[in-house]
């Protein structure tokens, strides 16, 4: 029961918190996400080096080639350019996953991106953290509060009876594991790129 409450907490945090700090792990799989963003501006400019920034540099040949051979057809069948422009992408985003350590699932539409996270990075193009954090900092607020006053209430009666008090620990663990949660992701970050190094 514990343990469940607090992976709940844990849950909450990691999509509200974890995506301020590490917004593109979120959607770097979707054709309205970033790696998309800058893979179709590289064929249009045919300047790969615009997408070599979202994989390794152990990972940079395997790109390049496919980039080159991808740029080639451009001009050519539309049809054809299409199919090698989707597998380019696809390509690109499964490689990315890997330096998350995450699983490919496929390219998503444009659009199934999660609010908040398309805020993180409205806030990044308009060069304007300010509501963002208001929004952000309202809605775990108001998170908080609520948490907080349910377990306040059962305080007062926790000791009734061993439902009540059995209520309490819930709410008492719930809300004190949210408030963790908060602090350790603020403390410790919440990023995955561990396996994503800057080149040398």
């Amino acid at each position: 029961m514990l343990l469940k409450l607090k992976f709940t907490a844990l849950l909450f945090l990691a999509s509200i918190i974890f995506v301020f700090t590490n917004s593109t792990s979120a959607h770097c799989d979707s054709y309205d996400g970033p790696v998309i963003k800058d893979a179709e501006k590289a064929l249009e400019t045919n300047n790969v080096n615009l997408v070599l920034k979202w994989v390794t540099k152990e990972q940079e040949k395997e790109i390049t080639t496919l980039f080159q051979n991808t740029y080639k057809l451009r001009n050519g069948d539309k049809g054809v350019y299409e199919i090698v422009e989707k597998h380019f992408f696809e390509t690109l985003v499964r490689l990315h996953r890997e330096t998350e350590g995450a699983p490919y699932t496929g390219l998503k539409p444009a659009g199934t991106t999660k609010q908040i996270i398309q805020m993180t990075d409205i806030a990044l193009k308009e060069n304007n953290v300010e509501d963002f954090l208001l929004k952000l900092n309202n809605h775990i607020d108001k998170v908080v509060r609520e948490k907080y006053q349910k377990v306040s209430e059962l305080n007062k009666v926790k000791d009734d009876s061993v439902e009540k008090g059995r209520e309490f620990v819930a709410a008492y663990v719930d809300y004190t594991h949210t408030v963790e949660a908060i602090h350790d992701i603020i403390e410790n970050g919440g990023g995955s790129h561990a396996g994503h190094k800057t080149s040398e």
